[in-house]
């Protein structure tokens, strides 16, 4: 409005720049709230009506047709102001429910369970969202601490409501079953009872207790990698391939649980099909052995951080998956 107001004035009345002292109230209705908005189009008409009689525009058509136009925009910058107020405000009382929601599906894992420390990274697809088809747990049972991490088949609410029903399952059978094939067969019934048509659920279960061993249940989900604190990486790969939770309907053997080492200082990263379906522009997979190496960080927290920026670097822009990492280290002392 003011570099308006000094062409108008350098320029003279010819060249007619008075009617965009609008695009004042017109920006305010854009970025601003009601009051701004109606501030900067209360101080475009007084400008526009100085500028126009300083032009000699007043009384006449020219000038009314100008203070006309400061005034309408004026009044559609108030009404946009108003309903983009109300629109975030909706979008807040959204979000605010997504993220209790996310909080109730996706607790906050525990930083020291037994001999492990752990450390969780959930890298959503869409920046705005909350909530995802991935899930992970960690729950300190009798037995030893026993851990799922998997992936919903499909997205929105539906698989948001499969997560909660996976999880829900796990929760209880971690704590009450004997080992971890009665912790799977929990949750194929569970499954099987409850999802309908394609709906399945990728996941691996891993049982860590004191004899530096983990146990393994693998439904159809990316292995797990184990981390040696020499450096050395290897796929803890499931002696066979079974089907996903879910699809036990369908027939076909269920997984066998198998044994991994998993001595003091190792580390097992689970994580889900995000991650290592991850393209860069050149369509190349995330190579997630290479990159391992950046889980040296003394700290499981800091160290699985530098994973994810990593894995957001090699895509160049947004993921198009959900990609959900949690890292166990065992550390005695």
């Amino acid at each position: 409005m003011a570099f308006v107001a000094v062409i108008d004035v350098v320029a003279g009345p010819a060249v007619g720049f008075l009617p965009l002292v609008s695009l004042g109230p017109a920006f305010a209705g854009l970025v601003g709230g009601r009051r701004r908005t109606a501030l900067v189009g209360s101080l475009a008409l007084v400008l526009c009506m100085a500028l126009g009689w300083y032009d000699g525009r007043f009384p006449g058509r020219r000038g009314l047709t100008a203070l006309a136009s400061v005034a309408g925009v004026t009044a559609a910058g108030l009404l946009a102001a108003v309903m983009r107020q109300r629109r975030e405000a909706e979008l807040a009382g959204v979000r605010s429910i997504a993220e209790v929601a996310q909080r109730v599906l996706l607790r906050p894992v525990p930083r020291r369970a037994g001999h492990l420390t752990v450390a969780v990274s959930y890298t959503s697809a869409v920046a705005e969202a909350r909530i995802g088809g991935d899930l992970y747990e960690v729950v300190a049972s009798p037995a030893g601490v026993r851990v799922i991490v998997g992936d919903v088949q499909g997205k929105g609410l539906d698989a948001v409501e499969t997560a909660a029903l996976v999880l829900g399952a796990f929760r209880e059978a971690a704590h009450d079953e004997p080992d971890l094939r009665s912790v799977g067969a929990r949750l194929e019934r569970a499954a099987d009872r409850e999802l309908r048509g394609e709906k399945f659920v990728t996941a691996v279960l891993a049982e860590v207790g004191d004899d530096q061993r983990v146990t393994l249940l693998n439904y159809g989900h990316p292995p797990p990698v184990v981390v040696s604190p020499d450096g050395t990486v290897r796929f803890a790969e499931p002696p066979r391939n079974a089907l996903p939770l879910g699809l036990g309907i369908h027939g076909g053997a269920g997984p066998e649980p198998y044994e991994a080492d998993f001595a003091d200082g190792d580390q097992l990263l689970l994580y889900t099909d995000g991650v290592t379906e991850a393209r860069d522009r050149t369509d190349r997979f995330y190579p997630l052995v290479e990159r391992a190496v950046l889980l040296r960080d003394a700290d499981p927290e800091a160290a699985l951080e530098g994973l994810r920026t990593d894995l957001v670097a090699h895509v160049e822009g947004p993921l198009h998956d959900d990609a959900a990492m949690l890292l166990l280290r065992y550390q005695r002392h």
